[in-house]
């Protein structure tokens, strides 16, 4: 129980240290934004056609019993870089293990970008992504004005946990 209670804590001490540390991420995110569309090219469109976007490059998720994920991001409006965002992430349930992943989350309205540059932004457990995996179909709308999608860079994860995502953003 003891070396558990270490893992975990260590394991968080390295998320919440990570959160202090905002890196211009700008240039990951372009790369991240490559290769997601080369993975499907039917997202292009989210791109084209939303509001504001925000992209996280490389979030590091892991867990046993309580776990964390956290990373940086960009955000964009009209494809054109206007500021930083941080995600934070806890969780709590039967989880194990450990991955890394890119998340794009789209805006649809003038609105959804504001509550999340706003930094009155959450997402709850009911939340759910879309995996961007080669040939999917993305017959998908958004929800709340908000349309999530996740690519899996590596790792090995089983959870079943309740939990939610934390924003902070800093316009340029």
């Amino acid at each position: 129980m003891k070396t558990k209670f270490t893992i975990i804590a260590l394991f968080l001490f390295a998320f919440s240290f990570n959160g202090f540390a905002q890196k211009d991420v700008s240039d990951k995110s372009a790369e991240a934004i490559k290769e997601v569309k080369s993975t499907n090219n039917k997202i292009n469109k989210y791109f084209s056609s939303s509001y504001g976007y925000a992209v996280f490059p490389s979030i590091g998720k892991g867990g046993l019993g309580v776990g964390g994920a956290a990373g940086n991001g960009t955000v964009y409006k009209g494809g054109a870089i206007v500021g930083d965002c941080k995600m934070s992430q806890v969780t709590i349930g039967f989880q194990a293990g450990g991955q890394a992943y890119s998340e794009v989350i789209f805006f649809q309205s003038a609105e959804a970008f504001n509550r999340f540059t706003g930094n009155k932004f959450e997402f709850s457990a009911q939340t759910s992504a879309v995996a961007v995996t080669e040939g999917a179909s993305f017959d998908v709308d958004y929800r709340d004005g908000i349309l999530v999608f996740t690519h899996a860079k590596g790792g090995l994860m089983a959870e079943a946990t309740i939990g939610g995502q934390k924003f902070k953003t800093e316009m340029r």
